[in-house]
């Protein structure tokens, strides 16, 4: 095959539109990156909170929806205590707490749907404070995307308990 064969349109088609296929298709390839690696992590400020009531306010949002933490992960701590395995320096965080919980029937939902839907669970949504902007205190949780009433259930679930969160915070 020679290597204008490789170029020649279909049909009888000038060349120039085969070869602008290709960089048509070159182009929405670069952009796919951009669109697969959107905005997945939703961040939201604290404002006129501390660390502490900020944590606290959460485990209140999401037990009084009835649900229980199932874990309280200490995530800078552990960044902290293996930076200088890693050879790394200090953590971004001054403090950084994950904080997992999980919805029977929201779990139960999810898993009917698809089955590797159990990756979702349990949600967890994370509070911090960076030593690049210690006086604010953040919320952060990954959205789980809207492609089934599951996942949406999940979205506003994360919402709903940052929410109350936020409101809960303010007032301590």
């Amino acid at each position: 095959m020679s290597s204008s064969s490789l170029f020649r349109a279909s049909c009888g088609a000038p060349a120039f539109f085969s070869i602008a296929c290709w960089v048509l298709a070159a182009l929405i390839f670069c952009q796919i990156p951009k669109a697969v690696a959107a905005d997945d992590v939703r961040a939201i400020a604290v404002v006129n909170s501390d660390f502490s009531s900020a944590r606290e306010a959460l485990i209140e949002s999401i037990e009084a929806d009835g649900l229980v933490v199932s874990s309280l992960i200490p995530f800078g701590a552990m960044l902290e205590r293996t930076a200088s395995d890693l050879g790394k320096g200090a953590s971004p965080y001054i403090d950084a707490e994950i904080i997992q919980f999980c919805s029977a029937h929201l779990a139960r939902q999810l898993v009917e749907e698809a089955a590797a839907q159990i990756a979702l669970c349990p949600l967890s949504i994370a509070v911090y404070r960076t030593r690049q902007a210690p006086e604010q205190v953040m919320y952060a949780y990954r959205l789980p995307g809207m492609g089934s009433a599951g996942r949406i259930g999940a979205s506003r679930l994360l919402e709903k308990l940052v929410g109350r969160a936020i409101e809960l915070a303010r007032i301590r």
